[in-house]
């Protein structure tokens, strides 16, 4: 199978897509991408934005409908889903080879 160009993912990037499981919106995605990474990814609002801005043109999130006019909420797409189950088996893979050469 022929990895797609945009992995592998940063670690900012998966951490949002891991967030976004669930809508949410700017302040909240901050948030969960710290308390996911163990508080290890900090970002700013700037960081943020245009990630998202990136993760929409790829079409890996989308805006979806909130009550509050004042705030953009965003989930994962199918095709972000996607992404970022390749990206985990990537990962896994050099977890499985790197506990099996080092034992």
């Amino acid at each position: 199978m022929t990895r797609d160009k945009n992995l592998p993912l940063t670690e900012t990037v998966y951490y949002i897509l891991l967030a976004l499981l669930e809508p949410a919106h700017g302040y909240l995605i901050m948030q969960k991408v710290e308390e996911l990474s163990s508080g290890q990814v900090h970002m700013a609002a700037g960081t943020l934005y245009g990630a998202v801005e990136n993760l929409l043109k790829q079409k890996l999130i989308q805006p979806v409908h909130s009550e509050d006019s004042r705030r953009k909420v965003y989930v994962i797409t199918d095709r972000g889903l996607g992404m970022l189950r390749q990206d985990y088996e990537r990962m896994r893979h050099m977890i499985e080879m790197t506990n099996t050469i080092l034992g």
